[in-house]
């Protein structure tokens, strides 16, 4: 499941990752905003790498990982050293999740650069091998093998980054199948066998759950805001073992 972290309470967060996590959810995540992304434009908001650390640290089995952090936030070197930190402090559960950020008002409100979409993708792929190369320096490294999910549907670069440097991606349920469909044609093109990447999907209704597996979900991801009512991820998780 993924936790909106706005217009809520860090109790009312903690009970519910605590109980998906009692549930045996596979994996929980927040994202990466500085503020709310839907209704009261000025309600409560909690910074999400910060929640994963207190994740890493109040759950046992769950993976778990920002969906996705906003690249342009941090350099990168940073963020690496970061995601192992929190990933040592879970005992290896992390997933790295990474987008190019799109939200101009996190922008604007923290002094970052906005640029256009184009130059947050090369910034994206620029920061890719900088991560990785400083992961592989870090001393001592992750406690887990600390996948690169990268969450994104665009065809020309983003599925092409995610085909050349991740292990995971993350779609949407309105445009998976296709997007899928693209990604398999990037991987084959730029040599890389297309199972070797994870296919997560974000939804916000369990009843998505049958056209999404055929399309070829492997890793189905229910949003959900607060009072963060777990009843749809209990069902989801009566699909997936039924």
């Amino acid at each position: 499941m993924q936790l909106h972290p706005q217009d809520t309470t860090i109790d009312e967060l903690r009970r519910a990752w605590r109980g998906a996590d009692e549930l045996g959810v596979d994996s929980i995540w927040v994202w990466d905003h500085f503020f709310p992304l839907y209704g009261d434009p000025s309600a409560s908001h909690f910074e999400g790498w910060s929640l994963l650390a207190a994740i890493a640290c109040e759950t046992t089995q769950a993976r778990f990982g920002a969906l996705v952090t906003c690249n342009s936030y941090r350099n990168p070197e940073l963020l690496a050293d970061m995601a192992r930190t929190v990933d040592q402090l879970s005992g290896g559960r992390l997933y790295l999740g990474l987008g190019a950020g799109w939200f101009e008002r996190d922008y604007d409100e923290y002094g970052y650069e906005f640029g256009t979409a184009p130059s947050r993708l090369r910034d994206l792929a620029d920061a890719l091998p900088r991560i990785k190369e400083r992961l592989g320096k870090l001393n001592p490294g992750p406690a887990g093998d600390l996948p690169i999910l990268i969450g994104g549907g665009g065809e020309k670069v983003t599925l092409r980054l995610v085909a050349e440097h991740a292990d995971a991606w993350n779609g949407f349920a309105d445009s998976f199948a296709h997007k899928n469909r693209v990604l398999d044609e990037w991987c084959e093109r730029v040599g890389r066998d297309p199972k070797a990447v994870e296919r997560t999907v974000l939804l916000s209704s369990a009843s998505e759950v049958e056209p999404l597996l055929e399309a070829g979900a492997e890793h189905l991801i229910l949003g959900i805001g607060s009072p963060y009512d777990l009843d749809g991820v209990a069902r989801l998780l009566d699909l997936a073992r039924g």
